[in-house]
């Protein structure tokens, strides 16, 4: 009866950094085979452990800005001093396709994704406690105090934007973090503004249907007593 809409869902996630976002997306896109992570594009030096094309497109600031003026991002921010940015071409490609798209960005990122895509699906990931997070910015160790304080106080600043989003999930427990994302998503997937055509049979032949199926039943019920 119910035909629902082809095209992908577009998914963004957001959190301040230290919330757990990567880990739960990495978890989710290993049990969803139709869900197809958007790498972004950032203007910070690669990390230790980190990958090309994997991680993000890494690129200069100049690289960077060429892009912009070449429109290629369907957005792109600032933050901490380093652009950060989304290509388009491949998530409409996957859309197009039926295929859910994750993005995994900035706070400032999603505003604008939600100006050009309002029905899109966002989700933020918000860690348990302002002290754990700065727990786990510490623990990287991949940054001196300076630039842990400047990330946790704009961590904190992000965590007031929770309200622009449609969900939020407390990252405390990782799986049952992982598991209400997973079931956020399965949920959207049954909105009413994402069905595309709703056929319903006509009312008068369903029931002249169903009274004639009656009155062959019982017919064959007589046949059957006079029988015995």
């Amino acid at each position: 009866m119910i035909k629902q809409k082809k095209q992908g869902q577009l998914i963004v996630i957001s959190g301040p950094s230290g919330a757990g976002k990567d880990t739960i997306v990495e978890n989710v896109l290993k049990k969803n085979k139709n869900i197809w992570l958007s790498i972004s594009a950032t203007s910070r030096p690669i990390r230790s452990g980190e990958k090309e094309g994997v991680n993000y497109y890494y690129l200069s600031k100049e690289e960077f800005e060429e892009k912009i003026n070449d429109n290629y991002f369907l957005e792109y921010a600032m933050y901490a001093d380093n652009y950060y940015g989304t290509p388009k071409d491949k998530i409409i490609e996957h859309l197009d396709k039926g295929i859910d798209v994750i993005l995994v960005i900035e706070i400032e990122g999603a505003k604008k994704i939600k100006e050009l895509v309002p029905e899109a699906l966002f989700i933020f990931i918000m860690p348990p406690s302002e002290k754990e997070l700065l727990k786990r910015l510490s623990g990287r160790k991949t940054e001196d105090k300076e630039k842990i304080i400047k990330r946790f106080n704009i961590a904190y600043q992000e965590m007031n934007e929770v309200t622009k989003y449609n969900y939020v999930v407390v990252n405390d427990e990782l799986k049952e973090a992982i598991s209400k994302v997973e079931s956020i998503i399965k949920a959207e997937k049954c909105r009413v503004d994402r069905i595309e055509e709703m056929l319903v049979a006509n009312k008068e032949e369903l029931i002249h249907e169903f009274l004639m199926e009656v009155e062959f039943d019982n017919s064959l019920i007589s046949e059957k007593i006079k029988e015995d």
